[in-house]
């Protein structure tokens, strides 16, 4: 039988990460969680997936950026969730800035703007794009060789996978599911929740980088 990815999850401290951290229905899912202040490699060296939870304070993410690239060198899967600035701490990742819409489905022809750009991604059986629809603080420039899953009309990704610039696997979001279901509010975030922490315990298997001159700028990219 194969075996699971460990996950550990990072705890600012934070009521809506207690929430989510802590939810029954979650909290098998996390190896270990691990407040933030205190991140050592030590304190991580035995998991597989590194979740770095939303909306964190930057400046302690900053402070860990080469813990954070020893991860993805090392051959793991680091999960950058949203509203964290994830640009400032991690090499190669652009943020586009994008008007937000709190109240998009009380337009008339409401349309969220999301688009789903590898519908055949393993992630895709476990979530719809109605579970990752709710509203959208920005996106991000998907890297050349990159493969975005979910795009914003007319600006870039909200969710992308890269493992063409590391021999570990980065997964980056605009989304902050973390907040919302840790908040009490916006069910879709709950069931992103739902689908994403099974998936990230699926085996992946850290192959070598691939050279970006060699691969063709996805389509996602904005």
């Amino acid at each position: 039988m194969t075996e699971l990815a460990k996950i550990a999850a990072l705890d600012a401290g934070t009521y809506f990460h207690h929430r989510s951290l802590n939810t029954p229905e979650f909290a098998p899912h996390f190896h270990r969680t691990v407040y933030l202040p205190e991140l050592t490699q030590q304190a991580i060296d035995d998991c597989d997936v590194l979740i770095v939870s939303c909306s964190s304070p930057p400046l302690l993410l900053q402070a860990q950026r080469d813990l954070f690239a020893h991860w993805l060198s090392s051959g793991r899967t680091l999960v950058a969730m949203g509203a964290n600035q994830t640009e400032t701490w991690l090499d190669g990742v652009e943020w586009i800035e994008s008007p937000v819409n709190f109240w998009w489905w009380k337009e008339p022809g409401a349309d969220s703007g999301l688009r789903l750009v590898a519908p055949g991604h393993p992630l895709f059986k476990h979530i719809s794009l109605a579970d990752a629809t709710w509203h959208q603080h920005g996106s991000y420039r998907v890297p050349l060789g990159a493969q975005s899953l979910i795009d914003k009309l007319g600006y870039g990704s909200v969710l992308y996978e890269d493992t063409a610039h590391w021999p570990g696997r980065l997964i980056v979001s605009a989304l902050d599911p973390m907040y919302h279901h840790g908040s009490h509010f916006m069910p879709a975030a709950t069931r992103f929740l739902r689908g994403l922490l099974p998936w990230l315990r699926e085996p992946w298997r850290s192959t070598p980088c691939v050279d970006p001159a060699a691969v063709t700028t996805p389509a996602a990219s904005a």
